[in-house]
């Protein structure tokens, strides 16, 4: 692994990390829903300000539609590496395949950052 592979993992594992606290920031000043079925409706809807799902979801049919509806409809959309931890940044016991923050609340400052 050179320089710029490292750099950009320790990016990616910040920037993971961030994503995480965002979700916990917004759900408990703001509003988020979980849920494949849910965060669908709330892309197709308009109402999603960010959008976040897990690599780890198998099948991976199960969420592959949600970044390319994302792109469609220019919503802000990010993978992080755990259904387990997505969980638990949302607040649910049980993990997340992906989670949508419908407002913001304190953490909007933070969702823009990431654009």
């Amino acid at each position: 692994m050179n320089l710029s592979e490292e750099f950009l993992l320790i990016l990616g594992s910040n920037m993971m990390a961030d994503i995480y606290k965002i979700i916990e920031k917004a759900r408990k000043t703001g509003k988020v829903e979980k849920g494949t079925n849910e965060v669908t409706k709330a892309i197709e809807r308009g109402t999603a300000k960010l959008v976040v799902y897990a690599a780890d979801v198998e099948p991976k049919e199960i969420i592959q539609h949600i970044p390319f509806l994302c792109k469609e409809k220019k919503i802000l959309c990010h993978e992080v590496d755990s259904r387990q931890k997505l969980g638990i940044a949302v607040g649910i016991s049980v993990p997340a395949s992906s989670v949508v923050v419908i407002n913001a609340g304190e953490a909007e400052s933070e969702i823009n950052s990431l654009k």
